[in-house]
């Protein structure tokens, strides 16, 4: 890893990453892509050492409380976040100011957060949205290889919602040919019912290609599935989204469970409950279990 010092670390919408680039290896990365001028080795971690103080400046002149959003570009609870634990610090920030926040994240060190999140979600909104893409352990591990697997993820949600912690799962990527299975989308749906996730992400059964992300992915697809490069590239071409050829299928399977079991699975409905700021009792002293 090693250290910059930012200008600035929320976005337009209340966005932020401390850390830039990944450790987890999911093949299919798009934070790999060129557009976002990560000038440094992917796994070469990038740290904002001056993040946390950023933060604390931005929300003392915020003049309304908002949710705050983290990971979208680097998962939160990377190796490092251990000993750094500036994830950790952020939340007490948060927790301090009295707004509310959301991450995004494939990894049970999370659950090292557990009181935190709790408190915060006593005095305002705490939402964890954990991505799943394959059920199948093996399958997980040549994917996705150097994260909590998806029976840990499941775990983890689960012990969320006993916490009153909301959340929500990201159904993608979906690679085609590979875990484009109406048995796989069955099995994780099932999952995310006995642990009552909120609501569910899925813009389409397939998977975004570009260049930078494009270039891994294909030599990853050489190592773990021999021939495979060879179908996409003559199903595909060099198109950005590919879906899979049973998208209508699996996508009509996604929407009608959810339907049945009452949980979020249109994306406008569910960014904006991630977005919306709720505050819940005010002047209290919020519990750490």
């Amino acid at each position: 890893m090693h250290f910059v010092k930012a200008k600035g670390i929320l976005s337009a919408n209340n966005g932020m990453n401390l850390y830039r680039g990944c450790l987890h290896g999911c093949i299919y990365c798009d934070s790999r892509s060129k557009c976002y001028q990560m000038n440094h080795p992917f796994e070469d971690i990038e740290v904002k050492e001056n993040a946390l103080m950023l933060l604390e400046q931005a929300l003392k002149r915020k003049r309304s409380k908002c949710m705050l959003g983290i990971g979208a570009m680097s998962d939160p609870y990377l190796p490092l976040e251990e000993e750094l634990q500036y994830t950790h610090q952020a939340l007490e920030i948060a927790l301090r100011y009295g707004f509310g926040f959301t991450l995004i994240t494939k990894s049970t060190r999370v659950l090292r957060d557990l009181p935190l999140l709790h408190a915060i979600n006593q005095q305002t909104k705490c939402v964890v949205q954990m991505t799943l893409t394959t059920y199948d352990e093996t399958l997980c591990k040549k994917i996705e290889p150097y994260v909590s697997t998806t029976q840990e993820r499941i775990l983890a949600l689960k012990k969320l919602n006993e916490a009153g912690i909301p959340t929500i799962v990201w159904l993608c990527p979906i690679l085609p040919f590979i875990n484009d299975t109406k048995e796989n989308i069955e099995q994780i749906l099932a999952a995310c019912i006995d642990v009552h996730v909120k609501g569910i992400l899925c813009f389409g059964m397939g998977v975004t290609l570009r260049e930078g992300n494009r270039e891994y992915f294909y030599r990853q697809l050489n190592q773990q599935f021999p021939g495979m490069k060879e179908r996409y590239i003559k199903a595909y071409g060099l198109r950005y989204s590919l879906m899979s050829p049973k998208n209508t299928q699996l996508m009509n399977l996604f929407h009608r469970t959810c339907e049945q079991h009452q949980i979020l699975h249109d994306p406008n409905m569910i960014f904006s409950y991630l977005n919306e700021f709720e505050q819940k009792q005010k002047n209290i002293q919020p519990s750490l279990f």
